[in-house]
């Protein structure tokens, strides 16, 4: 059973192609023009979840002969959703929950989705989705830091810097990088106090600034959403 998952995103679409369970291969992509061909290949199943515009386009040129799914908060989903406003929740990251469930079935998980937007997510064992937290990101916090003040300037993230800077864009460095580091061990402590052997799942394209001082605590998986969008299809299949 060949399956195709779409993760339209702001910058890129991410693809991914599975037989059956298993990932056989990853695509990063900059437009639809270059999705077409992916989707003219012969498949069975397609699911696109998307944070603009797209979806349905998508699955009109898609090849598939079975399932074609749009993901949104009422699709049917492999996990309980036990949150106030479901209709508002971003379709990413009911992705990267159902993910986790793939790769940590019957286990306590918070899933880190290092994007535009920090977004922490809670999965019990059960299967029940509580909801998390939401926080800035690397590029949101550096953008912040010179739009909102008079003459600091934008500079880009680094790996690991120093805890006291001694320049100005040292000093924004480590007040970003090393903020953002324990806000989220913070965050993991907090939680283990309730689930004391939660899994701790990080994904998004800016989790390569932490894994290293994160080890061994989190598993890094970057491909968690694209897994998560298979298993939601499977589930509906």
């Amino acid at each position: 059973m060949i399956n195709i998952a779409v993760d339209v995103g702001n910058s890129m679409i991410k693809v991914g192609i599975f037989d059956d369970v298993n990932l056989k291969q990853k695509l990063l992509l900059k437009n639809f023009q270059e999705l077409e061909p992916v989707i003219s290949d012969p498949h069975d199943h397609i699911i696109v979840s998307s944070v603009k515009d797209g979806p349905e386009e998508i699955l009109n040129r898609s090849a598939a002969t079975g399932k074609k799914i749009k993901l949104t908060p009422e699709t049917l989903l492999p996990i309980k959703v036990n949150y106030a406003t479901p209709n508002s929740l971003g379709v990413d990251r009911l992705a990267g929950v159902c993910g986790a469930l793939q790769l940590f079935p019957d286990q306590d998980c918070l899933i880190i989705d290092m994007g535009t937007c920090i977004n922490y997510e809670l999965l019990d064992r059960e299967g029940v989705y509580w909801g998390g937290l939401i926080s800035p990101g690397v590029n949101i916090r550096f953008e912040a830091i010179h739009t909102l003040t008079a003459r600091l300037p934008l500079i880009q993230a680094t790996m690991e810097p120093d805890l006291i800077g001694n320049s100005t864009p040292g000093c924004m460095q480590s007040g970003v990088m090393n903020g953002i580091l324990e806000e989220v061990k913070g965050i993991m402590a907090r939680l283990k106090i309730k689930y004391p052997n939660l899994r701790v799942i990080m994904c998004g394209g800016d989790y390569r600034f932490f894994e290293n001082q994160l080890k061994p605590s989190i598993f890094a998986a970057p491909e968690l959403v694209l897994l998560g969008l298979n298993r939601i299809l499977m589930h509906n299949v």
